[in-house]
């Protein structure tokens, strides 16, 4: 038991760092108004897949929720800026 809560603990550290980092490199390319707007709007969308996979790891609702919500913009983006 002790193995399966350190491997998800490991993972939930993994999708929360990386996703952290992806989202604030949308926010900034998209701030920066550089043209970048494809490649934020991806950033965005796999920030968001990885929270939600750390949301449903840990049984999260609320947070899943919300991350479905930033999926559906950056898709948004993805299909505005297409």
């Amino acid at each position: 038991m002790a193995l399966v809560e350190t491997t998800r603990r490991r993972l939930t550290t993994v999708f929360e760092v990386t996703g952290s980092v992806l989202a604030m490199a949308y926010a900034l390319l998209i701030a920066s108004n550089i043209g970048a707007e494809l490649l934020g709007f991806t950033l965005l969308f796999v920030s968001a897949a990885l929270f939600a996979a750390w949301a449903m790891i840990d049984r999260r609702w609320t947070f899943l929720l919300l991350q479905g919500f930033y999926a559906t913009s950056a898709i948004i983006g993805l299909i505005r800026w297409a």
